[in-house]
C-alpha cells in the first residue's frame, strides 16, 4: 500500500475533457456578442461565426492530437516546436505562455468573476475575492491531482449543466425576437464584409483553450489513446454550447439591447427572466469562472515544468512532489497571476499576448506537415481526421486572422514581436551561460 500511494494520479479522460471544457468556456462566450452586434445585424452570420470560430478549433484540435499521440510529453507547443524546428522556438512559446498566455487569462477570469459576484452582493470587494479564489485553488491543485482532478470533474460538470437548462429554458421562456437565423442574401453579405473578420478575431479568442490538455499529456492515463479523444469532444462540448447561448442570447433579447454591453450573460437572463432573473445568473456566471480558472491553474505550470527539465538554467523549476505536482512552476505561475489582479489596466496585454499564442498555435499546425515528412516512420497511433485538408483549412483561416490583426492592431502585434525578441535575447544569454559554466567541466575530463 505505501508503494501505492507514492505512484502519482494519472488524469483521466473524464478530467480531460473537463480541463479543455474549462479553459474554454469562459469570459469570451459572456461578453464578445455585444460588440458583435455593432457591425452586424443579421442572426445566421451571428450564428456562423461561432460555427466557423468552432470549426477552426476542431481542425486545429485533430491536427493537435495526432503532434500529442506521436510525442506524449506534457508542454504542448514549447515540446513540439522545440522538436519539429529548434530549442529556440520552443522556449518562445514557453516564455509566452508561462509570462501571459496563462497567468493573463487566469487573472482574467478571476476579475471577471469579482466582477459578476459584486452585482449580487453589492459590498463585496472584487479584487480580494479574486486573489482568494486563486490562492485557494493553488492550494488543492498543489496538494493532490486527484483532488484537483474530481474538484475539476465536478465544478465543470456543473458548469455545463447549468448552461444547458439556460439554453433550454432560454428557448422555453420569453417571446423570439424578429430576427431571422435562416440563411438569407444579406447573411451571405455579412459573411465576407469587414465586420465578420473583426469579430471572427473576438471568437477565437473565446475559443482558445482547446488544445489545453496537450500541456499535461505525460500526465494523462494512456495519453496515445485518450488524448485525440478528450481533445474532439471537450472542443465538439464547446461548440454546441457556445452556439446554443448565443442563439438565446439573440433570440431573448432585442440586438439594440446587446449593443456594446459587456455583461452579455446578466443582460439576456434579465430580459428573460426579469431584475432577479438577472442577479441570479450573475451570482452563477461567477460560479462557473471557478471552473475556468481551476483548468488554468493546473494546466499551466507543466509548461514551466518541462522547460526546466530540459533548460539547465530553468532547473530549479523542474522538481514535482512526491504526488508529481510541479510545485514551484505553480507557485511561479500564481505569483504571476496575482501580479496582474493586482496591477490596473492589465487587459491590454491580453490583446497581444492572444496575436502571440495564435503565431504559435498556427507553427504547431504546421508543423504537422514537417513532422511527416521528415518523420515518416514516427508511430502515430491517431492521424489527424480529414489529413490534410483539416490543418489546411485551421492555417488558412488562421493565417488570414493573423494578417488581419497585423494590419489592424499594429500597436498590439508590435507589443507581441518585443515579447519574442525579449525572450529569444533571454534565451540566447541562457544558453551561452550554460555553455561558458559546461566549460570548464569539459577541460577536466581525461
Amino acid at each position: 500500500m505505501p508503494e501505492l500511494a507514492r505512484i502519482p494520479y494519472k488524469i483521466t479522460f473524464l478530467t480531460g475533457v473537463a480541463i479543455v471544457v474549462a479553459n474554454m468556456v469562459g469570459t469570451g462566450v459572456f461578453t464578445s456578442l455585444g460588440f458583435q452586434v455593432m457591425g452586424i445585424h443579421s442572426g445566421f452570420a451571428l450564428l456562423m461565426l461561432w460555427l466557423v470560430g468552432g470549426l477552426i478549433a476542431l481542425c486545429g484540435a485533430v491536427s493537435y492530437a495526432e503532434l500529442a499521440s506521436a510525442m506524449p510529453r506534457s508542454g504542448g507547443e514549447y515540446h513540439y516546436l522545440s522538436q519539429i524546428y529548434h530549442p529556440a522556438l520552443g522556449f518562445l512559446s514557453g516564455w509566452v505562455s508561462a509570462t501571459v498566455g496563462f497567468a493573463a487569462p487566469t487573472a482574467l477570469a478571476a476579475l471577471a468573476l469579482g466582477q459578476y459576484a459584486k452585482s449580487v452582493w453589492p459590498g463585496l470587494q472584487p479584487t480580494w475575492l479574486s486573489v482568494a479564489v486563486v490562492l485557494l485553488l493553488t492550494l488543492v491543485h498543489g496538494s493532490s491531482t486527484r483532488v484537483g482532478s474530481r474538484l475539476q470533474i465536478i465544478i465543470t460538470a456543473l458548469k455545463v449543466g447549468v448552461l444547458v437548462v439556460f439554453i433550454g429554458a432560454g428557448v422555453v421562456v420569453g417571446e423570439g425576437q424578429p430576427i431571422s437565423f435562416l440563411p438569407d442574401a444579406a447573411g451571405w453579405r455579412a459573411l465576407l464584409s469587414p465586420a465578420f473578420a473583426v469579430s471572427l478575431v473576438y471568437v477565437s479568442y473565446a475559443y482558445s483553450g482547446w488544445n489545453a490538455a496537450v500541456y499535461v499529456t505525460g500526465e494523462i492515463e494512456n495519453p496515445r489513446r485518450n488524448l485525440s479523444r478528450i481533445l474532439l469532444a471537450g472542443t465538439a462540448v464547446v461548440l454546441l454550447l457556445y452556439v446554443g447561448l448565443n442563439y438565446v442570447f439573440l433570440r431573448s433579447t432585442p440586438l439594440a439591447g446587446l449593443e456594446g454591453q459587456v455583461e452579455v450573460g446578466f443582460v439576456a437572463a434579465t430580459s428573460l427572466f426579469g431584475p432577479v432573473g438577472g442577479r441570479l445568473m450573475s451570482g452563477i456566471i461567477a460560479a462557473l469562472l471557478v471552473s475556468t480558472v481551476s483548468s488554468m491553474i493546473l494546466a499551466g505550470p507543466r509548461i514551466v515544468q518541462t522547460m526546466g527539465e530540459d533548460i539547465p538554467a530553468l532547473r530549479f523549476l523542474a522538481p514535482k512532489s512526491r504526488a508529481g505536482i510541479p510545485v514551484r512552476a505553480l507557485l511561479l505561475q500564481t505569483v504571476i497571476t496575482l501580479a496582474f489582479i493586482l496591477r490596473p489596466g492589465f487587459k491590454e496585454v491580453l490583446v497581444y499576448a492572444g496575436f502571440v499564442l495564435n503565431l504559435f498555435t498556427f507553427l504547431t499546425v504546421l508543423g504537422l506537415f514537417i513532422l511527416r515528412w521528415r518523420r515518416p516512420e514516427l508511430a502515430r497511433p491517431y492521424r489527424a481526421w480529414g489529413y490534410p485538408l483539416t490543418p489546411l483549412l485551421f492555417l488558412c483561416l488562421s493565417g488570414w486572422t493573423l494578417l488581419f490583426i497585423l494590419r489592424d492592431k499594429p500597436v498590439e502585434s508590435r507589443y507581441g514581436l518585443y515579447t519574442l525578441a525579449a525572450g529569444l535575447l533571454v534565451y540566447f544569454v541562457m544558453m551561452r551561460s550554460t555553455r561558458s559554466s559546461a566549460a570548464p567541466r569539459a577541460k577536466a575530463l581525461p
